[in-house]
């Protein structure tokens, strides 16, 4: 047989209705859509189905008509958690017929209905390790008309929970009943009893719309006023009273306190001050030289001898030929 995967979805939507759910251990295994519906009504689940060897493709609608429940009540319920399968091994209707035979014994009821299946992991389960033995276990949930058995009440006594809450098993005198198939985790055990009948059909949802000739009664109680001014104040005109009281401070500290200078110069001692100065008025009075190219060069600029020919000439000779001798003079 050729491995195959299947994508379901609900017509016209992309994912499936919320109660329903779809599993396939691998491509090899079989595939199975599993839930129990909330609501009456019709619905059409596509189904594609994908060969993995020749990639082929085939698409199957399958129409779902849901109907109410049957009179028979079930207002004594059971949720049981096999920790050794995994919900695919429940699913078969032979896995289900082998659980509830012992369950029917211990229950001492004719007759248990299955009213829902769903795997541990979607009840907030761990995923297990990917080793043998390791299942990620199945919530199978029956129900019946006749009361629960004192086996089943023993499950939620105080001791048996004392010893859930240790990480222990309660020890059941119906417990060996089971098959070695079926290991039932009596700490996830719960019994549910409705004492009034089960709805049949859901709720019925009103319009809005008043029948004819009938009288609107509006409540009596009046509403009180309510006044938001200090709501607004706080709100509103606080965050700006402290953003004006920051920006004056720092307009305060930026502007206000220059004191520093003044503190500095008085620490600064003489010599430093005039050393500063004498500085600055040099600078400035290299400046204007640079800015008035006219003025004679200094002496100690210009050459002593001329490299060309090895004739010496005197600082004041060279000062009055400073326009026309170059610094270097060129040579060819």
């Amino acid at each position: 047989m050729d491995p195959m995967t299947f994508r379901a979805n609900l017509e016209g939507f992309p994912d499936l209705p919320r109660w329903m759910r779809y599993t396939q251990r691998s491509p090899t295994h079989k595939a199975y859509l599993y839930g129990s519906p909330t609501e009456t009504g019709k619905q059409v689940i596509e189904v594609t189905a994908y060969n993995r060897q020749t990639f082929e493709t085939v698409k199957q609608r399958f129409i779902f008509n849901i109907l109410p429940s049957p009179a028979l009540q079930t207002p004594f319920q059971a949720e049981f958690l096999i920790a050794n399968l995994d919900v695919e091994e429940m699913l078969p209707p032979e896995a289900q017929l082998d659980f509830q035979a012992p369950l029917q014994a211990v229950w001492g009821a004719q007759r248990t209905t299955i009213l829902n299946i769903t795997s541990a992991l979607d009840k907030g389960g761990r995923v297990p390790l990917p080793l043998p033995g390791h299942k990620e276990g199945v919530f199978i949930k029956l129900g019946s008309d006749v009361p629960f058995s004192d086996c089943l009440i023993e499950s939620q006594a105080i001791e048996a929970r004392q010893l859930c809450q240790k990480r222990g098993q309660p020890i059941l005198s119906c417990n060996n009943q089971f098959a070695n198939r079926f290991q039932i985790d009596w700490c996830n055990t719960s019994l549910i009893y409705f004492s009034a009948p089960l709805p049949t059909q859901p709720p019925h949802l009103y319009s809005g719309i008043m029948d004819d000739e009938s009288e609107f009664n509006p409540p009596s109680e009046t509403l009180e006023e309510t006044y938001y001014l200090t709501d607004y104040l706080l709100t509103l005109l606080l965050p700006t009273l402290i953003a004006l009281l920051l920006c004056a401070f720092l307009s305060y500290i930026m502007c206000c306190r220059r004191e520093g200078i003044e503190k500095r110069d008085g620490e600064t001692s003489a010599i430093q001050l005039v050393h500063q100065q004498s500085i600055f008025s040099n600078t400035e009075e290299l400046r204007h030289m640079a800015g008035n190219r006219d003025v004679p060069r200094p002496l100690s600029t210009l050459p002593m001898f001329n490299v060309r020919t090895g004739e010496r000439a005197s600082p004041r000779q060279l000062h009055d030929d400073s326009a026309r001798v170059p610094l270097i003079l060129s040579q060819h």
